[in-house]
């Protein structure tokens, strides 16, 4: 487990990053949590893909994809993907 801060305009959330084998096709997955968020990294990823990965994770974070109910999963991954 690694463990590392990210700012979100003036509060400060705290990030627990968790390298583990996910089933196929998922690279990352990421779940809001008690004092922040768990992600989880795809430990099999080349160093550039995981960084990659913690990216996506972090703009789904930024989005408040967690919070937003009118979305649906395609179009909150396709905003993502998009931007």
């Amino acid at each position: 487990m690694e463990r590392t801060w990210y700012r979100c305009g003036d509060n400060i959330e705290r990030i627990f990053i968790y390298f583990v084998r996910l089933p196929e096709g998922f690279n990352e997955s990421v779940e809001p949590c008690f004092d922040g968020y768990t992600i989880y990294i795809e430990e099999t990823l080349s160093d550039e893909a995981k960084i990659r990965a913690y990216d996506h994770a972090i703009k789904h974070i930024d989005y408040g994809d967690f919070y937003d109910d009118l979305l649906t999963t395609s179009q909150k991954e396709f905003r993502t993907h998009s931007l």
